[in-house]
Formats: structure tokens, C-alpha cells, sequence
């Protein structure tokens, strides 16, 4: 079994092929969304599952030109238990859309207030801002994937209680293991981001923390049991 709770599986090759056989390998995935669209229409594949689980997200460098798809966000959002992706992203490729960004991420954090949920975000150079209107907000239970903004922002990160999804790519450069050495073991989950990451063996991220998948589903199921 492996887990991972960052996965665009809507954007693999051949989605079907690869949502059945990891559901058959009984591995824990969890779907990423970049546009609420995609998980309406994603939904009927995964449905019924027991193993492979789809969030519904409105990725930050999609929401210039999708303003519309907040509302859809707003009217699916109780159709599933996880979020994801969403965040603010201030790198070259985002940073003249960031004012839209920041009122989008209000909007759906507002939106999130109060409900139990699971949520995965996107925090590029923007990781501050992602966490002040998270606090400001009063949202739990977060993920932050592919973390690599600020060493000394990491413990604030942890105690606000959020995770960390680590893939391999993170184990493999210097400011990616710096990072991965301020977790503690209990705030661990794998990810992959595939497609986008090609490096994303979840077994060589194993074997890199040296944790077990038991580790890690402990982990899991530790979040999962503060949304039921």
C-alpha cells in the first residue's frame, strides 16, 4: 500500500487505467482538482471507491481566467471531503494575477469556515499569505504540499497543527531535506503530484525519511479522524 494524498489523477495519461489500478493495489489516493469543473466531472469515476478519494480545488494559477468557477466551488463543496488544490502561488508565473488570487483564496476560505474537511494548498512564494488568511479564517486540518518557502516558518506552520505532504523530489534537493528535518515523524504524509512532478517515487520518499507506510497511514487516519 502506499499513500498519497496529492495526486492530479484527472491529468494522468490515461485516468481510468490508473484510478483502477491503484484502487486494485489498494493504495490511499487522494485526487487534486484544478478547477471545480474538472471534479464534477471527475466524480462519477471515483464514486463507490473505497481507496481513491477526489477533492474538489480551484488552483491558483487557473483562477484569473476561471472567476466564475468560485461559485461552482461554493455549490459542490459539500459533495466531497477533501479540498484541494488551492492556495495562493506569487511565483514569476503567478505574481501578476496575486491580488485576484488572495480575493479568490478569501472567498473559498469563507466558504470552508466551520466545515470539516481536508485541504491540500499551494503555498509558492506566497507561503506567509497562505498561512495568516488560513489563521485568519480559523481553518483546520491542512496540508501543505510541496512546502518550500521559509525554514523559520515551518514551526508556525506546525503549531497551528497542519501537515506536510513530502515527495521525492523534495528529498532530493538540499532546501527540501532541510525542510523535511524540522518535521516530526506524526506530521508526515507522501505525496506525488503527478503528472506535474516526475519525480515522484513515494516508495524512494520511504525510504529517504526512513518511515514506514504504516507511519504514514497513522497519520493519515490521525486527520481523518478529526473530519468524521
Amino acid at each position: 500500500m502506499m499513500i498519497d494524498t496529492h495526486c492530479h489523477l484527472d491529468m494522468m495519461p490515461n485516468p481510468e487505467a490508473f484510478i483502477r489500478q491503484r484502487e486494485q493495489a489498494g493504495d490511499i489516493v487522494i485526487g487534486m482538482t484544478n478547477l471545480p469543473s474538472h471534479f464534477k466531472m471527475g466524480m462519477p469515476f471515483v464514486r463507490g471507491l473505497k481507496n481513491i478519494r477526489l477533492a474538489i480545488g480551484l488552483h491558483p494559477l487557473r483562477v484569473a481566467e476561471n472567476k466564475g468557477e468560485i461559485h461552482l466551488f461554493k455549490r459542490l463543496i459539500d459533495e466531497t471531503s477533501y479540498i484541494g488544490e488551492i492556495g495562493l502561488d506569487f511565483s514569476r508565473e503567478g505574481f501578476y494575477t496575486k491580488e485576484t488570487q488572495i480575493a479568490a483564496f478569501r472567498e473559498i476560505l469563507s466558504a470552508l469556515t466551520g466545515k470539516k474537511k481536508i485541504i491540500s494548498v499551494h503555498s509558492r512564494r506566497a507561503e506567509r499569505q497562505v498561512l495568516q488568511l488560513l489563521c485568519e479564517n480559523k481553518i483546520e486540518n491542512v496540508i501543505f504540499h510541496w512546502y518550500s518557502g521559509p525554514i523559520g516558518l515551518v514551526k508556525q506552520i506546525l503549531d497551528c497543527g497542519y501537515y506536510f505532504s513530502v515527495n521525492e523530489a523534495m528529498t532530493l534537493s538540499e532546501n527540501g531535506r532541510v525542510i523535511i528535518n524540522k518535521l516530526p515523524r506524526d506530521r508526515i504524509l507522501t505525496e506525488s503530484d503527478a503528472p506535474y512532478n516526475v519525480v515522484c517515487d513515494i516508495k524512494n520518499v520511504l525510504h529517504s525519511l526512513n518511515i514506514s507506510c504504516d507511519d504514514v497511514l497513522a497519520n493519515f487516519n490521525c486527520l481523518k479522524s478529526k473530519i468524521t
